[in-house]
């Protein structure tokens, strides 16, 4: 349409259609000689131009008179003759809407059936969604994996045997099909996988087990099939499914008798991995942090059959994985790997990468060249305790019920036995909490005792003994809502699950549960008579009121350490270890320093603190 609009404006013709005449007009224009020049067109008709130099056009019946009135008038006679169009050009013409329909045609199926070899169309739901690594695209190698030292020597094999498959065949061995890692979040699994890869040098295939699962039964099983026939032509290679948990959870919950689509897609991956065919050279390796929803099936020998754990990193591991990731920012000769490792018990790899970046981002809002001491220890109580609110403005009064509260925290975990150390001590406002205090182990810990869980409940009520014997029973604040819930919930579980109540003896007591099941919430009732929750709750009530008195006792004896605390916490906001120590010790309490090249503890030791134990903080809230 535009460039017929353009051809008429400027074709050359235009013009005489603004000045129009009928026939009849312009016969009579000719006989009173107003016309000086006729161009007579086989196509176009008259147009031309009158004496006045105005142009016009007009159309003329077949007059065969037409001619001679011109000559008789004086009127000048030019003729075009009519253009012949070539026969290839007519057939173009003529086709023309029809090739159009049938380009579009053509460019509309081939965008449904993912043409061009593109997955955007609508019809290639069926089609797999693994993105092909090729073995010089991985860069990753088992150098970049730390902390998980066991899991790598466990998958070496499948590294052995993708290099020389001929070591194991001529023994009669075979390599396991699959290889399920299991593993708390940020632990590593994903990077290993790319290792095993990087290490192999064999193609990889990288999917989410959410990828399968679509609104149309069958599209999963088709995706799985396809993603198999994609491995076994470029076998030796790895396919990668994270979070297989996704597609893998035990069959037979879902609705339509085994026929949902996850069910269906579970079948198919099963069928696949260990079926009638073969899948020579491929390899399967999942992750997921929730092996115990997986169908057994898909961990029987000749599926699944070998267990990888990669749990959280010990402080060696810890130490190992900030090394690697501390090569990546520029680092000040102050820097010990060493102590940071110690002071950051149940991170996992991906918390360790997260406090250098932190720390880097630190130094760099301090326009600094170099990473130091001072900015990891910044990004490391950032990440446990919360990141400073300063903005937040505290009364007076406020501010010193949150020190005397922390204080409580503070010397009832410094003094009651087999309790974490206190590690620091800050009001502070970070995250929520209006005032953290936070206790570190000092070696690896995989279990708690009845002393050591009695300190807890005592410690959690430390900071609400305290605001009562300061400020009287009527000034308590809500601040000891978190503590009071931890420490319920933790002489529950002495209780319940874990046997340490001599009334109730070693069984295990469970609540009522419940289910969601069709969007209903379906209670299991268990065997718990009434008269047994009734012990239960006596029980919880007696561990309560024995570590609450005992807490009393102990902040009564130490209350002029409280005092002092309070004091300490109200002038340098935050205090550390060797702070509280001078407290504690009724020495007059040193000014807060930057790091220096001094262990973390004073006196004693180097501290090794656990992998897998919770920090304990305090919260007022």
């Amino acid at each position: 349409m535009v460039l017929m609009s353009v051809f008429n404006n400027f074709g050359g013709r235009g013009t005489e259609a603004n000045n129009a005449l009928t026939y009849s007009q312009f016969i009579d224009a000719v006989k009173a000689g107003q016309v000086q020049e006729v161009v007579l067109d086989d196509e176009s008709g008259i147009y031309g131009v009158l004496h006045g130099g105005q142009k016009f056009k007009s159309y003329a019946p077949n007059d065969p008179h037409l001619v001679d009135d011109l000559l008789e008038n004086g009127v000048s006679i030019k003729a075009q003759p009519a253009v012949e169009e070539s026969l290839l050009m007519q057939i173009f013409i003529s086709w023309f809407p029809m090739i159009l329909l049938i380009g579009v045609w053509v460019f509309f199926m081939r965008q449904m059936q993912g043409g061009m070899g593109g997955k955007g169309g609508p019809m290639s739901f069926g089609k797999s969604k693994a993105k092909m690594l090729e073995h010089d695209q991985i860069k990753v190698t088992f150098a970049d994996v730390a902390g998980c030292d066991e899991a790598k020597q466990e998958v070496e094999e499948m590294v052995d045997f993708l290099k020389d498959p001929a070591k194991y065949q001529k023994l009669g061995g075979k390599i396991p099909r699959g290889a399920l890692m299991v593993g708390p979040p940020g632990t590593g699994k994903t990077l290993l996988a790319r290792a095993i890869a990087g290490e192999a040098k064999v193609p990889f295939f990288a999917i989410s087990g959410s990828d399968f699962v679509e609104m149309f039964v069958g599209v999963g099983a088709s995706r799985v099939r396809d993603m198999f026939e994609q491995a076994k032509q470029h076998a030796p290679c790895i396919i990668f499914i994270d979070e297989i948990d996704a597609v893998g959870r035990q069959r037979g919950a879902g609705l339509g008798g085994g026929n949902d689509e996850r069910e269906q897609t579970l079948n198919q991956l099963l069928v696949e991995m260990d079926g009638f065919e073969g899948n020579e050279g491929v390899i399967v390796i999942a992750a997921t942090n929730r092996p115990d929803v997986l169908d057994a099936a898909l961990l029987r020998p000749g599926r699944f059959d070998r267990q990888v754990t990669v749990s959280l990193p010990d402080i060696k591991g810890r130490e190992q994985i900030l090394a690697v990731h501390m090569r990546k920012v520029p680092a000040d000769d102050d820097v010990k790997v060493k102590y940071i490792a110690q002071g950051t018990p149940g991170f996992s790899g991906a918390d360790l990468a997260n406090l250098v970046n932190e720390a880097a981002l630190f130094a760099a809002r301090n326009n600094k060249r170099l990473v130091d001491m001072n900015d990891l220890e910044k990004a490391k109580d950032k990440i446990i305790m919360g990141a400073e609110r300063r903005s937040m403005v505290m009364d007076e009064s406020e501010k010193r019920m949150t020190a005397y509260h922390e204080a409580g925290h503070a010397i009832v975990g410094k003094i009651v036995p087999d309790h974490d150390p206190v590690y620091k001590v800050s009001i502070m406002p970070r995250g929520r909490a209006l005032g953290v205090t936070m206790f570190l182990p000092e070696k690896d810990q995989y279990s708690a005792s009845k002393q050591k869980l009695d300190s807890m409940i005592s410690t959690l009520y430390g900071g609400r003994i305290a605001e009562e014997q300061i400020f009287g029973w009527e000034q308590v604040s809500t601040g000891a809502s978190n503590d009071i819930e931890r420490a319920t919930e933790l002489a529950r579980n002495m209780v319940t699950k874990w046997g340490l109540s001599r009334r109730l003896g070693p069984l295990a007591y469970s609540e009522e549960e419940g289910e969601v099941f069709l969007g209903r919430s379906v209670t299991q009732h268990k065997s718990v008579a009434d008269e047994t929750s009734h012990l239960i709750d006596e029980e919880i009530r007696t561990i309560i009121d024995k570590n609450y008195q005992r807490a009393e006792e102990i902040l009564k004896e130490n209350v002029d350490i409280l005092h002092a605390m309070s004091d300490a916490l109200m002038k340098y906001e935050t205090i550390d270890k060797d702070q509280i120590a001078d407290l504690m010790a009724g020495i007059p309490v040193r000014d807060p320093k930057d790091w220096d090249d001094t262990p973390p503890s004073r006196g004693s030791k180097v501290a090794e603190p656990t992998n897998d134990s919770t920090v304990n903080t305090s919260e007022s809230n």
